[in-house]
């Protein structure tokens, strides 16, 4: 297969369509890209899959654009997954982190793809974790996946990474209560950004409340008890240590089998997401189900209905077809 030769040599256009023919809904497409990415797995697995969120402007962008300097700089080959607000209109990412990671996209070292919450591609979430297999089969050894901001994507990109990194700004000491304990639960490394200027000392604060905090809440993994750090993205401060960080983390879960069994309960999650989700469109498109959805889902709007009867109202439709 053409494309996958192309992907494997590290070309990054080829991996720039094949991720294109990943996230399309097309039937067609879908069965090239499975042949795809069934030809590209043996190549995958090889490089550290990290998650990075956080509130809103706490220089999510900033923070990547250093980080992944950085890891160049060591020589690695680092791709961005940006999961970017999608425009009601056109149905792409509005942000556009290839315009707000300039000096990391112009190098040959760097792939990144701003790819839309939702829109016409579709199934974006879904085929992220396709993308990332994509990505390591074309060399890069560092996967960063970057969520939109602190909310139920957390949950999703938590279960595709091998480390979730979650960012924080110095402030006022409110930020235990600005987050949901489910999210801080998720993080395996707690960061507080912008430590620089006149907010060195509030960076430091925050940071030794989040690692109290921390103390309270049980470990994800027995194997790693989540650490709190401060960096300045914008002056590059700590970001080195944050790269050491991650380096013991993986270690540490390399040496007890961790990190393997956390792979494989994510593909066998993935799987089941994947049943899940083309049983509900297979559901959707049968001509029973398709005949009545106009009717009932305007019953729910109107009231008329309740949505656990409207239901049920189709699934007995698709019983008595099927």
């Amino acid at each position: 297969m053409k494309l996958a030769e192309q992907v494997r040599a590290g070309d990054r256009r080829a991996l720039a369509r094949a991720i294109t023919l990943i996230e399309s809904t097309r039937d067609d497409h879908r069965r090239e890209a499975d042949a795809l990415l069934e030809a590209l797995l043996t190549d995958t697995g090889g490089s550290i899959r990290l998650g990075i969120s956080g509130v809103p402007g706490v220089g999510k962008s900033t923070f990547i654009e250093a980080f992944g300097q950085h890891l160049i700089a060591a020589g690695h080959r680092v791709a961005v997954l940006a999961v970017d607000p999608s425009s009601q209109i056109s149905g792409g990412s509005i942000l556009g982190d290839k315009t707000r990671m300039e000096q990391l996209s112009q190098s040959p070292q760097a792939f990144i793809r701003p790819t839309p919450t939702a829109g016409t591609q579709g199934g974006v979430a879904r085929r992220t974790r396709e993308a990332v297999l994509a990505c390591e089969a074309a060399g890069f050894d560092v996967v960063l996946v970057e969520t939109v901001g602190v909310g139920q994507s957390e949950t999703a990109v938590a279960d595709m990474v091998d480390m979730f990194l979650l960012l924080l700004l110095p402030g006022s000491g409110d930020e235990l209560q600005g987050l949901k304990r489910g999210i801080v639960e998720l993080a395996d490394l707690v960061i507080v950004n912008k430590a620089d200027q006149d907010l060195v000392e509030a960076a430091g604060r925050v940071a030794g409340e989040y690692a109290n905090a921390l103390h309270l809440l049980r470990p994800a993994t027995p194997h790693w008890t989540a650490r709190v750090v401060t960096c300045s993205a914008l002056e590059g401060t700590g970001i080195g240590d944050i790269w050491r960080i991650v380096e013991e983390y993986r270690t540490a879960m390399d040496a007890e089998g961790a990190l393997e069994d956390r792979r494989a309960r994510q593909a066998r999650s993935w799987m089941w997401r994947e049943v899940d989700d083309n049983l509900v469109a297979s559901f959707r498109a049968h001509p029973a189900v398709a005949a009545r959805i106009s009717e009932i889902e305007a019953q729910v709007e109107a009231g008329t209905l309740t949505p656990a009867a409207a239901a049920q109202a189709l699934l007995t439709a698709f019983r008595a077809a099927s």
